[in-house]
C-alpha cells in the first residue's frame, strides 16, 4: 500500500455491457495497473444523488443493481470489496462544517457507477471502498468538495468521479448509428478545454461549449468531474493531466483523465 500521494481519476464507467466490450476493460485493467496501489477507494458516482452529502455502507452490503432490461447475469455480478470505515471518518472530519451535513446511509452499497469500473480497475476486489453520494449538480460546490477531500490524497486514498463525458441517451435513440455530431463537438471542445486547465470554460459548459445541453440534458455524469478537478486543483495537478482513455461507445464520449 502506498502513502504518497494519490492521482485522482475522472472516468466514463460505462453500463453493465462494459464487461462484454473487446476493448474497454483491458484499457481499465491497464490504467489501475499503471497507479500506485491505493490504501482505499473513494467513488463519487454520477448514479446517486443524495443531499445531505451521504456517506454509503462502511462494511459489506449487496450491491445496487440499479438498471433495468439487462440480461440475468448482469445481475449476478458481485464486488465483495471490504468497507472503509477509517476513511468514512476521515470524510466526517474534512466535510463536516457549519453548513455542510454529512449523513450516513449504512444500508446503500456500491452501484453501478461504482462498482462495474471498480471489476475491470481492481478484481480482486481487496481494497476498501466508500461510495459516496454528490449533493448538488452545481460545479462550483462539487468542486469545493473536491477541495475539501483533496487531503485524502496524501493518504493513500484514490478519489474517483464516475460520470460519462457525453450522456444523451434519448438523443441517441434518435440519432441512427455512429457518433452523433453532438457527442464529438462537445467530447473535442472538452479535451481542449482539459488540456488549457480552462476551468472558468468548465464550470460554464453549458453556455461555453458545443452542444453542452444536448450532451447533459441533465449535469449528473459530467458532476463527478468537477470533484476530481477540485481534488486537482487543490494539490495544484491541474496541468499535470494526461487523457487515459479516449473514443467512443455507441456514441456516447468515453473520454477518462487523470491528474497527478
Amino acid at each position: 500500500m502506498t502513502t504518497t500521494r494519490m492521482p485522482t481519476l475522472y472516468l466514463s464507467h460505462g453500463a453493465p455491457p462494459l464487461a462484454d466490450d473487446p476493448v474497454w476493460p483491458g484499457q481499465l485493467a491497464a490504467w489501475s495497473a499503471a497507479l500506485p496501489r491505493p490504501r482505499a477507494i473513494l467513488m463519487v458516482s454520477a448514479h446517486w444523488e443524495e443531499a445531505p452529502l451521504a456517506l454509503g455502507a462502511t462494511e459489506r452490503v449487496p450491491l445496487v443493481y440499479d438498471f433495468w432490461g439487462f440480461p440475468e447475469h448482469y445481475y449476478r455480478v458481485r464486488y465483495d470489496a471490504p468497507g472503509a470505515p477509517e476513511l468514512a471518518e476521515s470524510v466526517r472530519k474534512l466535510l463536516r462544517a457549519p453548513g455542510t451535513p454529512v449523513q450516513d446511509i449504512p444500508d446503500r452499497g456500491l452501484d453501478h457507477g461504482a462498482y462495474v469500473p471498480l471489476v475491470e480497475m481492481f478484481p480482486e476486489a481487496d481494497i476498501p471502498v466508500l461510495q459516496v453520494s454528490l449533493p448538488t449538480l452545481d460545479p462550483r460546490r462539487l468542486m469545493e468538495i473536491g477541495r475539501q477531500l483533496a487531503p485524502l490524497r496524501d493518504e493513500g486514498v484514490l478519489i474517483v468521479g464516475s460520470g460519462f463525458f457525453t450522456h444523451n441517451l434519448a438523443a441517441l435513440r434518435h440519432a441512427g448509428g455512429g457518433v452523433p455530431a453532438w457527442s464529438a463537438e462537445f467530447d473535442a471542445w472538452g479535451r481542449e478545454a482539459l488540456a488549457a486547465a480552462d476551468v472558468d470554460a468548465l464550470l460554464d459548459f453549458e453556455a461555453k461549449s458545443p452542444a453542452g445541453r444536448l450532451a447533459h440534458p441533465r449535469t449528473e455524469h459530467f458532476a463527478p468531474l468537477f470533484v476530481t478537478l477540485g481534488a486537482a486543483d487543490a494539490a495544484g495537478d491541474l496541468a499535470a493531466r494526461r487523457d487515459v482513455i479516449d473514443g467512443f461507445w455507441m456514441g456516447l464520449a468515453k473520454r477518462s483523465v487523470q491528474f497527478g
